[in-house]
């Protein structure tokens, strides 16, 4: 699905991974919860289903940051960033 022709409560999933970012290949719902959205990650990363990110098997995001962006005039639809947290956050 093109990233453009998201839902109005959608957004696309970008993860963070020991060096690597991709983007989750399903869109999410906006308002899933923080817990909601790591798990998936962790599964789609721990299942080799996010392309750009090697399949890790298990892994722990407990730790990790959620982002949250709504749609606005340079990114017609609504992201949401999952990273590890850094030493200047």
């Amino acid at each position: 699905m093109n990233a453009r022709h998201l839902r109005a409560h959608e957004a696309r999933l970008n993860i963070t991974w020991q060096g690597q970012n991709a983007d989750l290949p399903d869109p999410v719902p906006f308002d899933a919860t923080d817990r909601q959205l790591k798990q998936w990650a962790a599964e789609a990363i721990a299942h080799g289903s996010v392309p750009g990110i090697r399949n890790h098997g298990r892994l722990n995001v407990r730790d990790f940051v959620v982002d949250r962006f709504p749609a606005n005039n340079q990114t017609p639809y609504a992201r949401i960033f999952i990273r590890p947290k850094t030493p200047f956050g």
